[in-house]
């Protein structure tokens, strides 16, 4: 890598999925981090992913046997050309920023998604209120060296929600646009104003996901995994397996995976809403 694609020193999202950001020295990622605006030193780098990688092999694997996934198929492809992914939400009693770490089908985590933008009054607006799923959200999803690869918005809504997709420049991709408020709810996927897909619940509490081109075809799939039933009635973390059936050209290929990667964070942002 020459030195002009090398990340400048600075802060970026901990790609560890461990801390809000994490310091890259210009060569390498440090155990300088920060969460909630105050800075602390983390375990070492590389032991805590050799620890994380060995933990994570199982877990991946069963959450991919369940959904009918079958795991390796294209390992060492970038975070946005993976045909197999797993999104597992950090367990948290009370959220306040939602964090997924991005898991390829060998296990080895590839990336996460983490809530930017979040203020304290909204923040805890979260806490001791609902009224936060009106409010406008915004989502990152970074690769394994933080860099951010796609950017989604969900704006502030009432009653129906949208999603804008960017991508790692800021550039428009599209838009996931709510078509229906009940039984199985209907995404269309929007793309300089033609509709270039559709993300469709395929039961009423929105848990799976069928994605279709503007053909009716299917082309992606996105299932929940249970990590069972102690850790789904008492802390908020949600898990699911992406499965993209054939490469994609652009722009579906990036709205398909902003859409499987955000069917939890952004679009059920209100269970109301897609129930």
């Amino acid at each position: 890598m020459s030195n002009a694609d090398t990340p400048a020193a600075d802060w970026y999202p901990d790609p560890f999925g461990r801390h809000e950001h994490r310091y890259w020295d210009g060569t390498a990622w440090t155990a300088n981090v920060s969460s909630h605006g105050k800075q602390s030193t983390d375990e070492p780098v590389g032991e805590a992913k050799t620890v994380q990688g060995a933990q994570s092999v199982a877990k991946i694997a069963k959450q991919l046997d369940k959904a009918g996934v079958a795991g390796g198929a294209v390992s060492g492809a970038a975070l946005l050309d993976q045909l197999g992914l797993v999104v597992n939400q950090k367990a948290k009693l009370l959220e306040v920023n939602s964090e997924y770490a991005i898991f390829d089908g060998d296990g080895t985590q590839i990336g996460m998604i983490r809530q930017v933008g979040q203020s304290k009054l909204k923040k805890a607006i979260r806490v001791l209120t609902s009224y936060d799923q009106y409010m406008t959200h915004k989502f990152q999803i970074v690769d394994a060296a933080g860099n951010i690869v796609l950017a989604v918005t969900r704006p502030a809504k009432f009653m129906k929600s949208k999603v804008i997709i960017n991508d790692g420049a800021g550039a428009s991709v599209g838009e996931i646009v709510q078509e229906n408020m009940f039984g199985k709810i209907r995404f269309g996927m929007f793309a300089g104003g033609a509709k270039v897909g559709s993300l469709n619940a395929e039961n009423w509490r929105a848990w799976d996901f069928s994605i279709k081109d503007g053909n009716e075809v299917e082309v992606a799939r996105v299932t929940k995994t249970w990590e069972g039933l102690a850790k789904t009635m008492f802390t908020t973390a949600d898990n699911y397996v992406v499965q993209v059936h054939a490469p994609l050209a652009d722009p579906l290929r990036l709205m398909v995976i902003a859409a499987a990667l955000t069917v939890d964070t952004a679009l059920k942002q209100d269970q109301r809403g897609l129930g």
